[in-house]
């Protein structure tokens, strides 16, 4: 009697003839749901945390153009202008304003010196003296030695005489020139100026290598009148071309040597004035429109629509902006002066959002530039945390600036900033979904394992009953036949 063949059926469905591969993969994506649920969730609140993190940039951003308001230097620009293109001439905040007539009488220049040797390669020893001592043109002050070295075995070349003096840190630099009669050294000062001039000296001056003045280092000087005795004009003069204390604030450069006068006039900057005002208004445009994408309810993919803080915020803005502002002037009774951004040239428009009038606001800064910078101005006082630019700064004086200031540093502050929290919030919620993601990995994995291995049982079962049904059916063909002729 021959045993039942034992089966070799795999999950592929040869024995039942039913697709089993695809039977388990339909059945895992149903598995699988809660799973997807948690992965559109995990990507809702992470757009969540990013369109947070966007406006909290927004606001950051207002804070620093609003905290620049609230500067007294950004009230006090000044511009520099002068009458010839060989001088130009740039000034500070806070600059003496006037105007300043001189002629350039030269230029600064670097002291240099050439060698009076020549030599035929820059690899010929250099020659006696291997210490250079730098001195002062008038050989009273030692600014320091240069020991040269030979990088060879042989004697120190002109190329390492070169290498020792550009290491020296004396401020010195040194080359050696490719002429039409051999190699000569020049050694120049880093800085222009009379005080950078020098002298070198060798430790054998008898035979070692001498050296000439090429150039003479000289300070830069201008000249203006002097009414009292016009044949002496009074003078000024810097290491540089560019003279930083004649006119307190301003920075003149000269460029050539002239004797016809030059004018150079310093007045208020109000273009810089209005540039700072309308980069407040742009930066809280910014923050209102981000707020507007990402909350607009007639938009579906708006990620944020009914976030009621968010839509505080933007009224908190235009409330800082068009609310009145009390200031210290005060009027012909002696009574305190109340006006709004609105009268000098910041607008709120019917969508939501501000318009600045340049010339509205230019105007108003000429006709009472003080009133104008306390409205727009203000100040913040410390808080408890003693920082400053943190939210718990104190409104001390009103002013759009200071209002802006303060509502942003709330909203963005880095450590307890309101959106920085909402941000972080939506962080952690989405770390705890894809941990709940990751557990849902393992389980899914296990139960593909389950179904695997219950449909290539099944399988095998079926695979089995066939083999024995077989056998079965073989044996029984078998069996002799009978017939009544056999009686």
């Amino acid at each position: 009697m021959t045993s039942p063949m034992t089966s070799t059926s795999s999950i592929g469905g040869l024995v039942s003839g039913m697709d089993t591969a695809t039977i388990v993969s339909q059945l895992m994506q149903i598995e699988a749901q809660p799973q997807s649920l948690l992965k559109t969730k995990l990507a809702a609140t992470q757009t969540d945390a990013a369109a947070y993190r966007d406006i909290n940039t927004a606001f950051a951003a207002l804070a620093t153009a609003a905290g620049a308001l609230t500067q007294a230097t950004s009230w006090s620009p000044a511009k520099a202008s002068s009458s010839a293109t060989s001088v130009t001439a740039t000034s500070t905040a806070g600059a003496a304003q006037g105007s300043l007539t001189f002629t350039v009488d030269r230029l600064a220049a670097t002291h240099s010196v050439m060698a009076t040797s020549t030599w035929t390669n820059s690899t010929d020893p250099y020659g006696l003296g291997s210490t250079l001592t730098i001195k002062s043109t008038d050989g009273t002050t030692t600014f320091g030695t240069i020991k040269i070295t030979s990088s060879t075995t042989g004697a120190a070349s002109l190329d390492d005489a070169v290498a020792a003096i550009n290491k020296s840190g004396l401020g010195l630099s040194a080359a050696a020139i490719k002429t039409s009669t051999g190699y000569a050294l020049q050694v120049t000062s880093t800085a222009s100026g009379a005080a950078k001039a020098f002298q070198i000296q060798s430790d054998t001056d008898t035979t070692g290598v001498d050296y000439a003045v090429a150039t003479q280092g000289v300070n830069a000087q201008i000249s203006f009148p002097n009414p009292s005795n016009p044949g002496t004009p009074y003078t000024s003069t810097s290491a540089t071309n560019t003279f930083s204390d004649v006119l307190s604030g301003t920075s003149i450069t000269v460029s050539q040597p002239s004797t016809t006068p030059t004018t150079v006039t310093v007045a208020s900057d109000p273009d810089a004035v209005t540039a700072k005002v309308k980069s407040v208004v742009d930066a809280a445009n910014a923050v209102l429109a981000k707020i507007k994408q990402y909350t607009d309810s007639s938009n579906s993919a708006a990620p944020l629509k009914g976030d009621f803080s968010l839509s505080q915020l933007s009224g908190q803005v235009l409330d800082a902006v068009s609310s009145s502002v009390g200031t210290s002037l005060l009027d012909a009774n002696s009574k305190p002066i109340t006006s709004s951004a609105g009268s000098n040239g910041v607008q709120l428009n019917k969508d939501g959002t501000l318009a600045f009038d340049a010339t509205a606001f230019k105007n108003a800064l000429t006709a009472n530039a003080g009133l104008v910078q306390a409205i727009f101005t203000g100040s913040t006082g410390l808080g408890a945390d003693n920082i400053p630019n943190t939210p718990d700064d104190t409104l001390d004086v009103q002013g759009v600036g200071a209002r802006l200031q303060q509502l942003a540093n709330a909203a963005s502050d880095s450590a307890t900033g309101m959106l920085t929290a909402l941000a972080k919030g939506q962080d952690t919620a989405a770390k705890d979904i894809q941990s709940q993601i990751d557990d849902w990995t393992t389980r899914l994995a296990l139960r593909q394992t389950t179904l695997t291995a219950q449909f290539t049982a099944m399988e095998s079962a079926l695979g089995t009953l066939k083999n024995q049904s077989s056998w079965l059916a073989s044996q029984i063909s078998s069996l002799p036949t009978w017939s009544s002729s056999n009686k």
